[in-house]
């Protein structure tokens, strides 16, 4: 193949000289899969209990793209496939909820127009998706709402929230880049872990649902529950990542397999195409939770060799895995006419870092640009977004040899707590410590974001935020280049 697989093993500080030198890049080729086991699992003696007429309630979807820009297209894309998905298992829009920028099927880039696939043979998933809320209706305190079922918090969007009962069930899907303790929102400020796990805990004590289930993509998005999540609020969460990993885009140019050659940008997710395809290929009333977490672990830590893949993990109430996924997805009565393979679910993933998702997107616009103009542009593009980049490394080292000196600041901002704990002990010493850099040094972008690990050390080491806020001064007031980036730095531009 002339194309060669490197991208997610580059360092990035390297890249736009590798970019320059070498025409052709693509994912870094994963390891094929084995077979999977395709066999149907027959329930557990508890699942036979719910399936024999227990009073099952409603099924509730909140559905959450986290980001914006043709870049991202992969986010909405999962977010609208997992839409299709739960509408053809029989849940209703009322009670499906969806938060998507929604600039994806109608950007000048898409070459598709009104469509939007999260497979390189898939359907449109767009048609029919609710617009609940768009645009810059999507935010952390509307999610925050439309969870609770408080239409007095919300501001903008259709209005539909979570009116559940006791005996509903919900469903919670979210897809974007993530921080250590923090989750992307389109618009700021960012989902932080504390505040999220408080509004469960607030859903909870109002006793207005049975049990819930989340899974959530996002890089180190298991640190949105690691030392947080408590295991008796009867919610059962899934990550794509441990709390110190990336997650990994999928179905990317020059990758195999290869979105259709007229696409310029990934069109999914590793975790997130790995537990919907799973969905659409098995009959999801004689399939547990557990046997779907089992399949998607494989595929995504790439075959259990963790090279280019993650770590699937699990928080909260455990004994909920033991259910079947129909009670919260649906059962579409398609897929009980098995065996069947819509997708081919050993089929080897070439994969990129989601943090440099970007990276590929601005080349391959960059090599299937004609006028010279337009590349020049490009071009530009491309190099302020690496100087950015090396601009946020360099002032977060240069700030933590300031506060904890040069000997001890990189080793403790980068420090790993010890499992079970949470990133970060103060929470708003955090949200803090990232306004003041944020305004002193410059967006941190969704690349910036895996730097929070550094502001939660500075937190923990009791720095206060007047002396972060000289350090943040000494350290980026040389760097003029910040007058010169655009808003859309921040990582969601086209």
């Amino acid at each position: 193949m002339a194309l060669h697989r490197s991208v997610c093993l580059l360092n990035s500080a390297l890249l736009p000289l590798l970019l320059l030198l070498a025409e052709g890049t693509g994912g870094a080729r994963a390891l094929r899969l084995s077979r999977w086991d395709q066999k149907i699992w027959m329930p557990t003696d508890k699942v036979e209990a719910e399936e024999d007429g227990e009073e099952r309630g409603t099924k509730w979807a909140v559905l959450v793209a986290g980001s914006y820009g043709y870049g991202n297209y992969r986010h909405q894309a999962d977010v609208c496939h997992a839409y299709q998905l739960l509408k053809r298992g029989g849940l209703k829009d009322e009670n499906i909820v969806v938060f998507m920028y929604d600039d994806i099927a109608t950007h000048d880039f898409n070459p598709r127009p009104g469509v939007i696939i999260n497979h390189p043979q898939g359907d449109d998933v767009y048609a029919g998706v609710p617009k609940d809320y768009t645009g810059e209706d999507v935010t952390a305190q509307n999610l925050f709402a439309v969870l609770l079922g408080d239409k007095s918090l919300l501001k903008g969007g259709s209005g539909k929230v979570v009116e559940s009962k006791p005996n509903d069930r919900i469903f919670l899907y979210y897809s974007d880049h993530g921080g250590q303790g923090v989750l992307g929102m389109p618009n700021m400020p960012f989902l932080y872990a504390k505040d999220f796990i408080d509004v469960l805990k607030m859903k909870h004590a109002s006793g207005s649902y049975k049990e819930m289930v989340l899974y959530v993509e996002a890089c180190e998005s298991g640190s949105i529950f690691e030392g947080l999540m408590p295991d008796d609020l009867n919610i059962y969460v899934t990550t794509a990542s441990g709390p110190d990993e990336e997650s990994w885009g999928t179905y990317c140019p020059g990758m195999e397999p290869a979105p259709p050659p007229e696409y310029i940008t990934c069109l999914g997710d590793l975790f997130s195409v790995a537990w919907l395809e799973d969905s659409e290929t098995h009959n999801l009333k004689k399939q547990t939770i557990e046997d779907q977490y089992q399949r998607v672990k494989v595929r995504t830590s790439n075959h259990n060799t963790y090279s280019v893949g993650s770590h699937v993990m699990v928080y909260g109430n455990e004994s909920i895995k033991t259910e079947l996924l129909y009670l919260y997805q649906g059962f579409d009565p398609a897929t009980d006419k098995l065996p069947q393979n819509k997708f081919d679910l050993d089929i080897r993933m070439d994969v990129i870092n989601q943090r440099d998702a970007d990276l590929l997107f601005l080349w391959q616009r960059y090599k299937r640009s004609k006028a010279d103009s337009e590349k020049k542009e490009i071009l530009k593009q491309l190099t302020q977004t690496m100087q950015h980049r090396v601009h946020l490394d360099q002032s977060i080292e240069l700030i933590g040899m300031l506060l904890l000196g040069p000997e001890n600041g990189p080793p403790l901002l980068n420090a790993v707590r010890p499992r079970g704990l949470p990133v970060v002990d103060d929470w708003e010493c955090l949200k803090s410590m990232v306004v003041v850099f944020e305004t002193r040094c410059g967006s941190l972008t969704q690349y910036g974001m895996k730097h929070m690990r550094a502001f939660a050390n500075i937190c923990n080491n009791g720095i206060s935020l007047t002396a972060m806020e000289e350090a943040c001064r000494t350290a980026c007031s040389s760097h003029t280049i910040l007058d010169q980036w655009s808003p859309t730095i921040r990582g969601y531009s086209a």
